[in-house]
Order: C-alpha cells, then sequence, then structure tokens
C-alpha cells in the first residue's frame, strides 16, 4: 500500500539506485523504496539534490517542506504526467466567466457550510444547545444564492466559520478559551491546530489534485495567485468539517493532544516534535477511514473522498454533469 513518509531527522535526502536514502546527521542510514511513497512531508533540516529532485519527479512523488515554526513552506510539485489542455481550457472558461465561477464558488460555499450544520448537529442532539447557531449558519446557505459576486460568497464563508467557530468552546471538553481565529502567527493551542493541519490539509488535497488532470493553479472561491496551488484551497473548504474539525474534536476531547503538546517560543505558541509526529499519524488514520458509498456500492476511504470529489468538479467544467458538492450523510 502506497503511504505518506514523514522527516523529522536533519541529514541528507538522497536518490540510492530505486530508493531514496536518509542519512542522517548522526551518519546513520535509512532506505525508503520508492515503489511505497505517496507523498513525503519534511519537517527538519534536510539537505536535496538535483538527482533527488528528477528522481520525485519521475515517480510521481510530491515533496512539502514545513519550516522550524512548522509553518508550511512550500512544495516540490513533480512534473504533470495527466496532462490536459482541453480541460484547462474549460478551467480557465470557468474562471474568466463571472457567473460560472460565482456559481461554483457558491457550490464549494454550500459543501462546506452544510458539512459545518452536519457537525454542529450532532453535538446540539447531545445536550451542546447549538440551536441559535444552526439557524444562523442556515439562513446564511440561503443568502448564498442572492449574491453572484466572489467576493461577498467569500464573506459568507467567513461568516459562517466565525459563528461555527464560537461554538467550539461547547464541543472540546478541554478548556480552551477560544475567542477568535488567529492566524499569524496563532496565539493559542486551538489556533496553532488549525493552522498547522489546514496547511497539512491542503496538501493533501494538492497530491490528489496531482493524480487528475485538474490544473491546481485555476480556482474558483480563491483568488489565484502567484506561489499558490489555490484549487486545492478550494476543495479544501467542503472537507475541512469531516477531515480536519473532526480530528481536531477527536484529538483534544481524548486527551490525545493537550497543553503539554506545547512550548512557547518568542511569543509563538509551537507544537513539539513529538506532538507532531502525533498528530501527522492520526490525519493519515483518519484520511484511510472507510465509509460505505452509497452510488459506488461500495466502501471507499476519506482519501478517495476528496479524488471523486475532483472527478465530479471535471464532470461540471466538461458539461457532463452539474456539480453537487460532497456532503456529509452518515
Amino acid at each position: 500500500m502506497d503511504r505518506t513518509y514523514y522527516l523529522f531527522t536533519s541529514g541528507k535526502l538522497k536518490r540510492d539506485d530505486n530508493t531514496l536514502q536518509l542519512i542522517a546527521s548522526d551518519g546513520t542510514k535509512k532506505s525508503i523504496p520508492i515503489e511505497t511513497v505517496y507523498d513525503i512531508y519534511n519537517f527538519a533540516d534536510i539537505t536535496v539534490n538535483s538527482d533527488l529532485l528528477e528522481f520525485l519527479g519521475s515517480k510521481g512523488v510530491n515533496l512539502h517542506f514545513f519550516n522550524y515554526y512548522q509553518f508550511y513552506s512550500g512544495s516540490f510539485y513533480a512534473r504533470e504526467k495527466l496532462v490536459s489542455g482541453d480541460l484547462l481550457i474549460h478551467q480557465v472558461e470557468y474562471y474568466i466567466n463571472e457567473q460560472k465561477r460565482a456559481n461554483i464558488a457558491r457550490k464549494f460555499v454550500k459543501g462546506a457550510g452544510e458539512n459545518i450544520l452536519h457537525n454542529l448537529k450532532y453535538y446540539n442532539n447531545r445536550g451542546r444547545n447549538f440551536e441559535k447557531q444552526i439557524c444562523s449558519i442556515k439562513e446564511l446557505i440561503i443568502k448564498l444564492d442572492v449574491y453572484n459576486n466572489v467576493y461577498e460568497i467569500m464573506g459568507i464563508e467567513g461568516n459562517i466559520r466565525k459563528i461555527y467557530y464560537s461554538c467550539w468552546n461547547g464541543i472540546v471538553n478541554q478548556e480552551i478559551d477560544f475567542v477568535k481565529r488567529v492566524k499569524r502567527p496563532p496565539d493559542n493551542m486551538i489556533n496553532t491546530l488549525i493552522s498547522f493541519l489546514n496547511s497539512v490539509f491542503y496538501t493533501k488535497v494538492l497530491t490528489e489534485i496531482y493524480k487528475t488532470q485538474l490544473n491546481p493553479t485555476v480556482s474558483y472561491l480563491h483568488e489565484p495567485s502567484t506561489k499558490r496551488f489555490s484549487l486545492s484551497l478550494d476543495v479544501s473548504e467542503i472537507f475541512k468539517p469531516l477531515i480536519i474539525d473532526r480530528l481536531i474534536f477527536n484529538l483534544l476531547n481524548k486527551n490525545i493532544i493537550t497543553e503539554k503538546d506545547f512550548k512557547d517560543e518568542d511569543s509563538f505558541l509551537r507544537m513539539k516534535d513529538s506532538s507532531v509526529k502525533k498528530i501527522m499519524q492520526s490525519i493519515d488514520d483518519y484520511l484511510m477511514t472507510t465509509i460505505y458509498h452509497r452510488t459506488l456500492k461500495q466502501n471507499v476511504s476519506y482519501r478517495h473522498l476528496i479524488r471523486l470529489e475532483l472527478y465530479k468538479i471535471i464532470k461540471h467544467l466538461v458539461g457532463d454533469k452539474e456539480y453537487d458538492p460532497f456532503k456529509i450523510w452518515w
């Protein structure tokens, strides 16, 4: 089975025949058969050379970099093999047409909003009393149909998230004191977890996009720009309530992650390396969770749900079938 590799030990990553070899700073060596590698995440001071990058590119393996403060730095994105000029033309067409772009952007936000509602209803049914917030989010989702401007649609998305985050103190069993979302830099345990896991999930979606013919730089909800794969941000919004938010609730409510897993560094709350390892293992395990797919009539993993969503977007862009965003059905 293909798997993700995480590098936490400083040293050099190089090609050794048809394997990857990690030579740690202390001289120890570890070989990694390239056939088992899905993608690589680097959290250490790793040296690479052009021969390695060429090797990874030929095998379709992406390499993602995170800096000392656990911020996502960037990716070595392997040369695309599943290219389609025809699909790229359709992607751009839907971007430059304001109405078509707004229609897709609206669907992304509706999907995210419905999945957020599903989470809140789950906890509301267990005595958390989120009726007011649920009603407010439902009203905002209805308002989406009024707007044909992407920036107004993004504003609705932001308001939905703001209401949703206001419920987190009632969802998480630990004392988190989560007042508002702060990104740069995250100022507490919750904001650090959200920022870190969102950036990791961004790269997970990017890897799935790489397995399709979609161009990751052409997006609809988020504005395309240099130095980012903005389509990954679009698709991430739909799945974050299912994968990232639920994972955070699980990590905290089961005390797998607590305040002891963080340390203050220059007014910045940083996760301990051991905590990062626990979290990365948890997200991989979560992505491999399976659910019975009513249309395919078989079990599929959460990771495969992302790929299926991308295929649905492709069908919409080429005119085969109207896009209906993923909504949690279980």
